[in-house]
């Protein structure tokens, strides 16, 4: 290998390594952390090794394929899936499984995982694959393909791949697009001024070689294009980069899940006190002492049941994503890892404590819970879609928070949480929970004193055979009826949705939480949940503690009777909401399934129209961005020739059409030494087009540059369309990629001089009388030199 093609591959070896960064860099906001960096780039790096052991090798393509199927499966352990690999990295037999059917399925599992992504769930196939992809070919064409701006078509690919695999929210776009536009652009213009010169063929020089200058004067060029497409770039992706929201894959390939399709989990209260008071519902072993198992937490009323939010955003009770090995990010507390194993509890809605961060199924059915299952960060609840039932085992890791006392949260003030708007609450609402805390001062005080009014005046009754009558459900009439009767009985369900709701009238945000939790004397390792540790509670938000558990519901034991039944001590009057229609149920549920449908449909087809137009955008941008430079240089080219054909002079018309032809052959590969005169410069032109008709028009421009009388309009325009004739006809002789190149060219622009001085080339006539020799001559002997030289233009 000579050392001028080791400085080439190292120029393009470079160059792809440094297009390859930029859409690597752009998956940051895709992933939880920069480890992603070590699968990306070294895929990159590994495809730049094949692409080059390849070229220099010269294998084919089968060949090239084998080779990079095989370093995929071998580096893949180490670079993609260490934590399934023999000592992280030997590849095992799952490593390969894993490997082999990531090619398929790692594009579905990253799209349909909220971002940012784990690395430890197996997410790092797509960049690792992506890279090694990218690499082998966009490398491979640099190094082999002529021109080598093929190359820049696997990377552009790779980078509109990034952009739709990536987040709504991207890293940088004005940055990543001026970044490969630049890249591009230089590595292009340096290997256009790399090119070895062709030696130009002059009378009585030959072999000389071409000017030490011709290098220099190509960067330069390449310097004037980069900064004018870099310019160009950073214009176009301004005005491209307006506030719009961005599409990507994620959005429209799998649509949000829908919590709001399954009943409220609060309505199945009292049938799971009623049924299963003894019979175990599920077990948790490693349970911490106080801790609590959550099932659900709703904080949306519409008058008849408390529900979660029907607003899918951040944030919100039913922003429900696909469980990953990263979630809750912001999460502290006591680390946790509880084994669940559940007997007869039948629902969606996963029982876990805490902040849970990472959850692993066991049994047949371990992969379909997983692909169910999704978790709710802002209320760290859990559902599994494909149903929670008896034989279901998991293990969960979370993060147990800590429960401020009272005293901690004496000057803490109510966090500032978005709530859901509560219909239908009782009027009469507001003024009851303001006077439950007319004497309270702080909002952990006021908490307490709704909390206290309500397990200290009321009863306690499930209402089941041999207990006070307590009537199931928390609408509105039933919850009137509790706060407004002579007396308060109820239980968990009707304590609890009074609670958040007189909280919610002042200003607390406040929501139900529905769980298990032990009793006093259930002590030990293994807690078993049954119908009679089934409760509910309030959570209050505090600013600096987040949300802080309450109990308003009396003691099982605070039971009305004959000795402890009296009135309350300043009952409120008794005003019943009248009970909505009866055929209202009915119609509710087939309209808001209808709206709510055709709303996602509207939404879905939006999407999909903005990812579509987001995609012409790009390939315009990409098209636009690669035309640049033929409309650049074209246009110089064009203004060049103007100028030349609007000289003032006749004689300085002749001599611009001249140098058009020479600049036109100098673009399509003949480039003619500086300095020589117009009859060496039509061998050289006239031998390499086989145009002997050069040298009769190089003759007729000198006759009509130093003749004795400037030539007339008919006879320049004469002269210029015999010199298109010649371009003509060199066009025509060039192949395809020839004329490109010849487009593209900027020697003949790089050698401005031509036009702007053209007495620079010997035997060129001065462009004005400006140009002239300043000192006077003798009028005679200046004609008569004029004389002497047409005739031995003649001779020529």
């Amino acid at each position: 290998m000579s050392a001028l093609t080791a400085r080439r591959w190292a120029l393009d070896l470079a160059a792809t390594a440094a297009l390859l960064a930029v859409p690597i860099i752009g998956f940051a906001p895709t992933f939880d952390s920069p480890v992603y960096l070590v699968a990306a780039v070294g895929g990159a790096l590994l495809g730049l090794a094949v692409a080059a052991v390849g070229a220099w090798r010269r294998f084919g393509v089968l060949l090239m394929a084998a080779l990079t199927i095989g370093v995929y499966f071998v580096f893949g352990a180490a670079l993609a899936l260490p934590h399934t690999a023999i000592l992280g990295v030997i590849p095992s037999i799952d490593t390969l499984a894993q490997l082999g059917a990531g090619v398929v399925t790692s594009w579905k599992a990253l799209l349909t995982t909220v971002a940012p992504v784990a690395a430890s769930d197996g997410h790092l196939l797509v960049p690792y694959l992506m890279s090694l992809i990218a690499g082998v070919s966009t490398a491979s064409l640099a190094l082999r393909a002529r021109p080598p701006a093929w190359a820049l078509i696997p990377a552009a690919a790779f980078l509109a791949a990034q952009i739709a695999l990536g987040t709504a929210q991207p890293a940088a776009p004005l940055v990543q697009g001026l970044v490969f536009a630049i890249v591009a652009i230089a590595w292009l213009a340096v290997r256009q001024a790399w090119q070895p010169a062709r030696a130009a063929i002059s009378i009585g020089e030959e072999g000389e070689p071409a000017s030490s200058g011709v290098a220099t004067r190509r960067l330069v060029a390449g310097a004037v294009v980069l900064a004018v497409a870099a310019s160009a770039g950073v214009a176009t992706s301004a005005l491209a980069a307006a506030n719009e929201p961005r599409y990507v894959l994620r959005d429209v390939v799998i649509p949000p899940f829908d919590i709001r399709q399954y009943p409220s989990p609060l309505q199945s209260f009292r049938a799971y006190v009623r049924d299963f008071p003894d019979e175990p519902l599920f077990s948790a072993t490693g349970l911490p002492e106080d801790a609590r198992i959550r099932l659900a937490t709703m904080d949306a009323y519409d008058g008849t049941v408390l529900n979660v939010a029907d607003d899918s955003g951040a944030g919100s009770s039913s922003a429900f994503s696909p469980v990953r090995g990263n979630m809750s990010p912001e999460a502290t507390g006591t680390p946790v890892t509880i084994h669940v194993e559940v007997d007869a509890l039948d629902t969606v809605w996963l029982p876990d404590a805490g902040q849970m961060t990472s959850v692993a199924f066991e049994g047949d059915r371990a992969e379909d819970l997983r692909r169910s299952a999704y978790y709710n960060d802002a209320t760290g609840t859990a559902v599994v879609t494909a149903g929670v039932q008896r034989g279901v085992a998991y293990t969960f890791d979370a993060l147990l928070p800590a429960t401020p006392s009272d005293e901690q949260l004496a000057d803490a003030d109510f966090a500032p949480v978005r709530m859901p708007d509560q219909d239908d609450v009782p009027t009469e609402f507001a003024e009851i929970a303001s006077d439950m805390v007319a004497d309270a001062n702080t909002p952990i005080e006021q908490a307490r004193a709704l909390q206290q009014s309500l397990s200290q005046d009321g009863f306690f009754s499930h209402g089941l055979e041999g207990q006070v009558l307590s009537r199931a459900g928390h609408g509105a009439e039933r919850l009137t009826t509790l706060l407004g009767g002579q007396q308060m009985i109820g239980d968990d369900e009707q304590y609890a949705v009074a609670m958040a709701l007189l909280a919610g009238q002042l200003g607390m945000p406040a929501r139900v939480v529905m769980g298990f939790y032990p009793d006093e004397d259930q002590a030990g390792p293994v807690f078993t949940a049954t119908g009679d540790t089934l409760h509910a509670w309030v959570e209050i938000a505090f600013d600096g503690f987040g949300w802080v558990p309450f109990d308003p519901t009396p003691p099982e034991d605070q039971v009305p009777n004959d000795q402890t039944t009296k009135p309350r001590a300043d009952p409120k009057p008794q005003v019943l909401q009248p009970p909505p229609p009866e055929q209202q149920p009915v119609d509710l549920p087939p309209t808001v399934p209808d709206e709510r449908g055709s709303e996602d449909e509207e939404n879905t087809i939006a999407s999909l129209i903005g990812f579509i137009l987001l995609i012409i955008l790009i390939v315009l941008l990409v098209v636009a961005l690669l035309l640049a430079p033929f409309v650049v240089i074209g246009g110089l080219k064009r203004a060049r020739r103007r100028q030349r054909l609007s000289a003032d002079r006749s004689a300085d018309r002749i001599s611009g059409g001249w140098d058009e032809l020479l600049d036109r052959s100098s673009d399509y590969g003949t480039p003619v030494r500086p300095g020589g005169t117009r009859t060496e410069d039509a061998v050289v032109v006239g031998t390499a087009f086989a145009a002997p008709q050069v040298s009769t028009l190089a003759r007729r421009a000198d006759a009509d540059v130093f003749g004795p009388r400037d030539p007339s309009p008919e006879e320049v325009e004469e002269f210029w369309r015999e010199v298109d004739g010649i371009v003509g006809d060199m066009r025509q002789r060039a192949g395809f990629w020839r004329r490109l190149r010849a487009l593209l060219d900027v020697r003949s622009l790089l050698a401005g001089t031509r036009f702007a001085l053209p007495e620079r080339r010997r035997g060129r006539a001065p462009r004005s009388d400006a140009d002239a020799a300043p000192e006077p001559v003798d009028a005679d002997a200046a004609d008569a030199d004029a004389d002497g030289a047409a005739t031995d233009g003649a001779r020529s």
